[in-house]
């Protein structure tokens, strides 16, 4: 008698299980197939699948700097100035029309040697920012920064007059002149920092932070 007794509860536990693990099975398929739905599955094509690849958003531009514009002399002095950055590649150049500017200048003198010799003489009195160019004709000057306004160029001359440089003028640039901007791509904090600080050492340039200009 007490054999049978244990036998039922053995069989009662037995089934009591089975009982709970078949429930637990269909409730996981159940819970399976809600998840899974597989009448909401849509299979694209490649035409769909490229159309949901150009959709992603944009990275943002490249961040450039433009310094200038520069004579080539001054752009050269520039140049020479950043080279500590070892900012390498970053470093481009772009060129750009220098008309409708003005620029205070030496006048014109009948050789290359004689604007050498004036250049040195100033360079001598500390005087920055000069470069010697062609005046056409034959002819050289001495240049001493090119500037967007007339007003700009005169306070030049004035000051330059007030150090005792005699006989800058102010005129005009001509038409087809071409000047050159440093362009600095991505660059660091420190190397900004760095040519701002340049920038107040060559009178009519202008340093700008922008996105970069698309490439060609």
């Amino acid at each position: 008698m007490r054999a049978a007794v244990v036998i039922l509860i053995v069989l009662n536990v037995v089934l009591f299980g089975y009982a709970r693990f078949d429930r637990a099975a269909q409730s996981e398929a159940e819970h399976l197939q809600t998840q899974v739905q597989p009448e909401r599955i849509v299979l694209l094509s490649p035409q769909q699948v490229a159309a949901l690849g150009s959709s992603r958003t944009p990275a943002p531009p490249d961040v450039c700097v433009e310094w200038g514009p520069f004579a080539d002399a001054d752009r050269l002095r520039a140049e020479a100035d950043i080279a500590p950055l070892a900012l390498g590649r970053l470093v481009s150049q772009r060129q750009i029309a220098a008309d409708g500017l003005y620029w205070v200048n030496l006048g014109a003198m009948s050789n290359r040697a004689a604007a050498d010799r004036r250049a040195a003489e100033l360079r001598a009195q500390s005087i920055a920012d000069l470069s010697v160019v062609d005046f056409g004709h034959g002819q050289f000057t001495v240049s001493l920064g090119l500037f967007r306004t007339q007003a700009a160029a005169g306070s030049r001359a004035e000051t330059l007059a007030a150090r005792g440089v005699q006989g800058a003028q102010v005129e005009p640039r001509q038409q087809g002149a071409v000047q050159s901007m440093i362009v600095v791509r991505d660059p660091p904090q420190p190397a900004l920092a760095r040519m701002k600080e340049l920038q107040g050492q060559y009178a009519g340039t202008d340093l700008k932070v922008g996105p970069c200009a698309p490439k060609s």
